[in-house]
């Protein structure tokens, strides 16, 4: 219920704004005079009021005498304490009416704001780069001054911000406190969560100009104009193969050194790439996630679905050279080319009997466990 003149007596002729108290009142017009009389006596800063000058003091003298009792933190300030308190609470009450977003703190709240408007007040001078956050700009300077005041106790290693610092430090320990709901994969620091969860949304919002595919990172995608510029920075030293990705490379090198690094638990196969061993997965746990939109068949692997498709498209790339035959799969037709040579490379190991295809073997070889005649 608004209050009446009685009870605020005192009005700001300025800003029509009311108070109970004459004393409160004097304060509040000083925001409109600018007066500042309450000087502090180390840094010679000014305030209008002498609480805030008090409350200021503190950041001098150290001072914390508001505790949490939940993990004993201090904090100067009460305000401070009130909102340390939401992290255990888990208390969120501002939203952004954008995206739903909710945040702890008003501050939080106001400066995601700036993803949705695109704000970028805080330009450096040296290159004219604008961020939307002032420690952004703080850290962004430091490329400019090279400055790392921040270096690693265990070994060595400087850095321009602290919290490059404090990422560095979990290599260290081990530490991996950000932990993916869907799949329990945990990491380092948040932003590669937030990357490691693209992989479940499917979200990719960066596109090619060029050829129109998305990917789920701008790395990912600067790595993929390197296919249209034809840049390939990356050489091997022992064939001098060339490869636009350093990570291409990488792999490439393990075909000279015969390292397989990552080894199935279940079948002890060892493969050079852990994509191959993800994909050996699957014929162990049967999952098949590519489906076709067609007919509905699923497959364990995207090569796999892609012949499928043929069926459906009527394609039939694999032409035979001597007859002209046309097939889908290229096995079908090295099937057939063995037709036109007479090779017959599979051969019954009781009979002696040869055949094109291993099939047809295998289907002659029920008839010596069944005890039928020999066939063709």
């Amino acid at each position: 219920m608004q209050a009446n003149m009685g009870d605020k007596p005192h009005s700001c002729g300025v800003c029509g704004s009311t108070f109970a108290r004459k004393s409160n009142f004097l304060s509040h017009m000083k925001t409109h005079t600018g007066e500042k009389p309450h000087s502090c006596e180390v840094c010679d800063s000014s305030f209008a009021r002498k609480s805030n000058l008090q409350s200021h003091m503190k950041r001098h003298t150290g001072e914390k005498p508001y505790t949490c009792e939940v993990c004993d933190s201090s904090f100067a300030w009460k305000s401070s304490l009130l909102g340390h308190m939401k992290r255990h609470t888990g208390e969120k009450p501002y939203s952004c009416e954008v995206c739903g977003s909710s945040f702890a703190h008003k501050s939080h709240l106001l400066s995601h704001m700036k993803t949705h408007t695109g704000e970028k007040p805080y330009s450096c001078k040296v290159c004219d780069s604008s961020f939307a956050w002032k420690s952004n700009l703080l850290s962004h300077m430091t490329t400019h001054t090279g400055d790392k005041f921040h270096s690693c106790e265990v070994c060595g290693s400087s850095f321009a911000q602290k919290s490059h610092l404090l990422n560095h430090i979990k290599r260290h320990t081990g530490e991996k406190p950000h932990t993916c709901e869907v799949c329990g994969s945990s990491f380092a620091q948040k932003s590669h969560l937030l990357n490691h969860m693209k992989t479940h949304t499917g979200e990719k919002p960066h596109s090619c100009e060029v050829c129109g595919s998305s990917f789920a990172w701008k790395s990912s995608l600067l790595n993929h104009m390197k296919i249209h510029t034809g840049d390939k920075p990356h050489s091997c030293e022992v064939c001098g193969t060339s490869f636009a990705q350093k990570s291409h490379l990488l792999t490439h090198m393990k075909r000279h050194t015969g390292e397989k690094p990552h080894t199935c638990e279940v079948c002890c196969s060892s493969f050079a790439q852990r994509s191959n061993l993800l994909r050996h997965m699957r014929t162990h746990t049967g999952d098949k996630p590519h489906s076709c939109e067609v007919c509905g068949s699923s497959f364990a692997w995207k090569s796999s679905l892609f012949n499928h498709m043929k069926i459906h498209t009527g394609e039939k790339p694999q032409s035979c050279e001597v007859c002209g035959h046309s097939f889908v799969w290229k096995t079908n037709l090295l099937n057939h080319v063995k037709t036109h040579t007479g090779e017959k490379p599979h051969s019954c190991e009781v009979c002696g009997y040869s055949f094109v295809q291993k099939l047809h073997l295998l289907r002659h070889m029920k008839t010596h466990m069944e005890g039928k005649p020999h066939s063709l």
